[in-house]
């Protein structure tokens, strides 16, 4: 009997359930599943209702549910059957040129939608009679393909409606743009962000210690969809090991890349810095003393980008420290990215950035 090898058995819709992404397992189905975006889902709702969509223009930080709330309305509106066929959904990031414009969009826009009765789940949808263009970042469009594609939306406005998602709003031309109806989409709050992960946490049984959660939102910044992959990256991890263990908050801060406030602090005291106070001529190192503490961060295998960033953060807010030394200390700064950008050694360039803002502090005092 001959055997085959190298065949795998295809994989169960149980098997496919598990193994997916838990951002697409737990993305919105509906528009009133989204978060946080009540002024928006308010519109939506009632366009939904009189199934008349204007052309759209959502925009806001990454991970707050445009793309979502517009797969999630788009479902809402054709069903499942209807849905390949009258939704398509482009990465402008991807295919950005006026050629794509001209092919695939023109063509897809220009096809007269046919309709169709009750959906094979046994449920009407309104199935209004025209199809959706859905380009996600949007900005990445070049200026000649959003140009071509203001006089498409024109042309077939009475078959086909676009809906434009991006990060950044000044990107889109304002010929493009003064064609749709803008929804501006918010950074999450925490409130409703906790909800949902702890939603999701306690659905897939995660083992976390106390404060992991606060922490993963706190470094997500109102981005849920990092928010869902930090957690999920970290509960595989700790649940290959054997036996499985606890979610740690030093696992959270190596999943994210996020410098713990523990080595932060360490380097601002080195500094002459007190982390949330202001100067504080005692608590600086000499000259090995600052070695010392950014080797330790290279020996840690931080970022020094990421460091950068959290130092800036670190000493700005602080209010008892004068202006010129933020400013100097902010040139320093930016100085060191720009030669990290140009390929400067890590460990040099902070050593560098931090003698010069030490300095800046000294002459402030």
């Amino acid at each position: 009997m001959a055997t085959t090898f190298g065949a795998r058995p295809a994989a169960t819709a149980e098997q496919q359930q598990r193994l997916q992404p838990w951002v697409e397992k737990y993305r919105p189905k509906t528009i009133d599943d989204v978060s946080s975006q009540e002024n928006t889902v308010a519109v939506l709702r009632k366009a939904l209702a009189s199934t008349n969509l204007p052309h759209m223009l959502f925009y806001g930080p990454p991970g707050t549910g445009k793309t979502s709330t517009i797969l999630a309305l788009a479902r809402q509106l054709f069903g499942p059957d209807l849905f390949r066929s009258r939704v398509l959904e482009l990465n402008a990031s991807d295919e950005r040129g006026i050629s794509v414009v001209r092919e695939k969009i023109k063509t897809f826009a220009r096809e007269t939608p046919r309709n169709v009765g009750i959906s094979s789940d046994g449920k009407v949808y309104p199935s209004p009679p025209y199809k959706l263009i859905i380009l996600d970042e949007a900005d990445s469009m070049t200026q000649d393909a959003q140009s071509a594609l203001r006089r498409i939306m024109e042309t077939y406005s009475r078959i086909t409606r676009f809906c434009l998602v991006c990060n950044y709003v000044t990107r889109i031309i304002e010929p493009l743009a003064s064609r749709c109806s803008k929804f501006r989409f918010r950074p999450l709050a925490a409130g409703s962000s906790q909800a949902r992960i702890e939603m999701i946490a306690s659905a897939e049984g995660v083992n976390a210690e106390p404060g992991v959660l606060e922490l993963i939102l706190k470094l997500a910044n109102g981005d849920l969809r990092k928010a869902i992959t930090y957690l999920q990256t970290a509960q595989r991890l700790h649940s290959a090991s054997n036996p499985p263990t606890p979610i740690t908050t030093m696992s959270v801060h190596e999943i994210s890349g996020v410098v713990p406030d523990g080595v932060i602090d360490r380097l601002v005291r080195s500094m002459g810095i007190e982390p949330g106070e202001g100067i504080s001529p005692s608590a600086a190192s000499g000259f090995e003393g600052v070695r010392n503490a950014v080797r330790s961060v290279g020996r840690e295998g931080w970022s020094a980008g990421q460091v950068l960033e959290q130092i800036h953060d670190a000493i700005v807010p602080m209010e008892s420290i004068p202006t010129m030394a933020k400013a100097n200390a902010a040139i320093a700064i930016a100085e060191c990215d720009k030669a990290l950008c140009e390929g400067g050694d890590e460990e040099l360039q902070l050593f560098e950035c931090c003698l010069r803002v030490k300095d800046a502090m000294e002459k402030a005092y």
